[in-house]
Order: C-alpha cells, then structure tokens, then sequence
C-alpha cells in the first residue's frame, strides 16, 4: 500500500512496515517547513496505524539521506522567528522519537544538519559505508536549532560532540559507527536489505515491551539512578500485566516461537 497525498514525504506500508521517504531529491532533501509538516502527519498515520510496527525513515536518490535545512528559509529568519522555527522543528523531532514505535533511519549519502538531526531522533540508525554525517550549522553562523547539541552529545559523549558542532567537519559511516552515532554501516548495495532485516527483527518482539524499554531509556536518561530504575520496576510491572507477556513466557517454556498481539 502507498500513498503520495503529499509528495515531500512518500508513505508506504508493506509488512508492517512504514517507510516514509523525503522526496525532495533535486534539493538534496532539504528540511523546509512543508517538508518537516509533511514528516509530523506522516509520523503520526504511522503511530496511529495498528497495522505498523516499525518505521524506516529515508531519503529519496542516492546522494542524501537529508543535506540540511532549507538555507533559502534560513537566511529570513530573526531572533524571535528563529526560536519559534527551531522549536517547531523540535517538536516535529520529539514526536518521532517518542511515537512508541521503533523507527529506523537508513542513511545513504549525505546526513548533515537537520538531516543528522532527523536521524538521531530515530531510534535506531543502518548506514551505507559511502554516507556522510555532520552538525556544519557553524559554518553558517548559527547552532543546530533541532536538537542536534543535545541528541549528538547524548549519543557519541561531550568531547566529540563538540568536536564534531564546533568545527563542523564532516565523518564518514565507519568513524560514525566507531563513536555510536550509528549502529550498522553496510555496501550500499546492501543497506536496503539491512534496514529490512533490522526491522523484521523488531517486529518479532512484543510491540508493548518495546514501546516500553523505549521509554524507559528516553526518560531514564533525564533522570538520577534511582528515579530511573524505579521507572524501570514501574513499567516491568506494567509489561507483566500484558497477554503478549504471558504468550512470550508461555511460548519460551514450550519451545515455539510467539504470537506477539501488542496487547
């Protein structure tokens, strides 16, 4: 099932499986605001879809996953239109990472600013070895505005988010995998595969029980040790209460693979 209502953000279904592709390849799939509220609805029919369990975020073409943000809406903005801009940004970003379902970014070619930063906010990154990724946001005389000083500095440490932001020079997938800001890097010819792979593995696991060690971490990491392995105890508690819990228990002790109903 497909569907291109809005054609800066391609929809499709298969398997249980959303694929949303930013269509915008003779800009590089650069982040306008249409773009970004053409993620947001996407994201949302995604979470709302019973029918999908895991999503997988791309980038039309070969040679960008996402460039960068829109330098054309860039160049008007002002102080007070700038904070609402990187704050709108921020929202559309936190969504994605918070929609309770398990999202793939599959990086091909160049992730640089609001691209790396869509791709952080994924749950989990597959790159092509011939993909790019940077935060060149200084190079313009302003900072990452959707998250990338916080998200980057949570996923690779202080020193080498630092490093990255102030310079602004871009890495390649092997040195993103060696600092985790990536978790597989593959030929380009297989990344289609690996991130089809990855999110079959995911739909094999207990929706609920997903949607919660998500949230456990997300909010976890905000949080002292203690606050958040009492979170932790709460939403264990919570996972036991499920009939996937019992089916997944019950499955193991009879030696056959589950039947996972998100419930």
């Amino acid at each position: 099932m497909s569907d291109a209502a809005d054609d800066r953000v391609l929809y499709e279904v298969r398997d249980r499986v959303a694929r949303l592709t930013i269509n915008r390849p003779d800009k590089l799939n650069a982040l306008d605001r249409r773009t970004m509220e053409a993620i947001d609805g996407a994201v949302a029919r995604a979470r709302d879809d019973r029918g999908v369990g895991v999503l997988i975020l791309t980038g039309a073409g070969e040679k960008a996953f996402v460039a960068g943000a829109d330098i054309g809406e860039l160049n008007e903005q002002d102080p007070v239109t700038g904070a609402a801009y990187a704050r709108r940004g921020q929202a559309v970003l936190d969504r994605l990472e918070r929609c309770g379902k398990p999202s793939i970014a599959l990086i091909k070619g160049y992730a640089f600013g609001g691209g790396l930063e869509l791709a952080m906010a994924c749950t989990l990154r597959v790159a092509a070895e011939t993909a790019k990724m940077g935060q060149p946001e200084v190079a313009l005389a302003i900072v990452p505005g959707y998250g990338g000083t916080q998200r980057l500095a949570r996923l690779v440490g202080r020193g080498k988010a630092l490093e990255m932001i102030l310079t602004g020079d871009p890495i390649d997938a092997r040195e993103a995998h060696r600092i985790g800001l990536v978790n597989r890097v593959v030929p380009p010819a297989e990344s289609e595969g690996a991130a089809a792979a990855l999110a079959a593995r995911l739909l094999e696991r207990g929706p609920v029980a997903l949607r919660y060690a998500m949230q456990a971490i997300h909010e976890g990491m905000e949080m002292t040790l203690a606050e958040g392995l009492s979170m932790e105890a709460a939403l264990f508690g919570l996972s036991c209460a499920t009939s996937d819990m019992r089916e997944g228990t019950r499955a193991f002790l009879e030696k056959r693979k589950p039947s996972f109903k998100g419930a």
